[in-house]
C-alpha cells in the first residue's frame, strides 16, 4: 500500500517567539488535519516597533498523510 501526503501552508503569530508561532500553528494544523507527518519552516519575519520586535511571524508547510 502506497501512501499519498499533502501539504498545508499555514502562517502563525506570537509575541513571544519564533519557536512559540511554529508551535501555534502545528496545534491548530492538529485540531482540523489528522495524521500529521511532518512540518518544514519555510519563512520567519517580525513587526518591529518602536526598535523592538512586537510580533514573532512563521510560516509552515504541513504535511500529512490522506486516508485511504
Amino acid at each position: 500500500m502506497e501512501a499519498v501526503a499533502r501539504i498545508t501552508e499555514l502562517t502563525a503569530a506570537s509575541s513571544t517567539s519564533f519557536q512559540d508561532a511554529i508551535d501555534k500553528a502545528v496545534a491548530r494544523a492538529s485540531k482540523t488535519l489528522r495524521n500529521i507527518s511532518g512540518v518544514e519552516v519555510v519563512s520567519q519575519k517580525a513587526k518591529v516597533e518602536s526598535g523592538r520586535i512586537t510580533e514573532y511571524r512563521a510560516t509552515v508547510n504541513v504535511t500529512f498523510l490522506l486516508d485511504d
